[in-house]
């Protein structure tokens, strides 16, 4: 079958799952060559039945998703490969509730797919994205902040507190404070 050219096209095209990765190997190894993500040797081979490598040079297993966006991902390779046909092909870009309405998952996990397929063609690195604090990148840790006082805030905005000892008084000026970590090479942010 030729490459979609239609949304219904596509969908139908990415919905069997052999053609949806085979199409998702030719994106990440353009030129062919299958390389283990760890040591990149090209010395592997491929198990069909668990649509896996094993690579020689290691003795390690590695999928389609190591070292990508799709990585940590329960969402199947035929939903994301349909999402990106569809962001790349919308002119006028797409919502996470289109993408939610047409490929059937909910609206945040639409969200966070198309934050990913963003994030990987603004720094063009679709098939080779690294974690946060990965090698040879810096990490900064940002002045840590604290949120307002919940005795302070409205009713309506509370923060529910346990009702575990103490007074009211002391469960409520509990300060709820978050830690800003920045990665400068992948221009990613991670709020604990």
């Amino acid at each position: 079958m030729k490459a979609p050219r239609t949304l219904r096209e596509a969908i139908v095209y990415f919905s069997d799952a052999q053609r949806a990765f085979a199409y998702a190997v030719s994106l990440r190894w353009p030129n062919g060559k299958v390389h283990c993500p760890r040591c990149s040797s090209e010395s592997n081979y491929f198990i069909k039945t668990r649509k896996l490598w094993l690579c020689r040079g290691c003795n390690r297993q590695f999928t389609l998703k190591v070292n990508t966006i799709f990585e940590d991902s329960p969402i199947g390779i035929d939903k994301w490969m349909t999402a990106f046909w569809m962001l790349v092909n919308c002119k006028s870009g797409i919502s996470s509730m289109e993408v939610h309405r047409t490929i059937g998952v909910t609206q945040k996990s639409a969200w966070f797919m198309l934050q990913r397929l963003r994030t990987a063609l603004h720094n063009r690195t679709f098939g080779c994205t690294s974690k946060l604090g990965g090698p040879d990148s810096e990490v900064d840790l940002m002045k840590p902040w604290s949120a307002e006082k919940p005795m302070k805030m409205h009713t309506a905005r509370k923060i529910r507190v346990p009702r575990e000892g103490g007074s009211q008084a002391e469960r409520l000026s509990c300060k709820e404070s978050s830690i800003i970590i920045c990665d400068r090479f992948a221009l990613t942010l991670c709020q604990m």
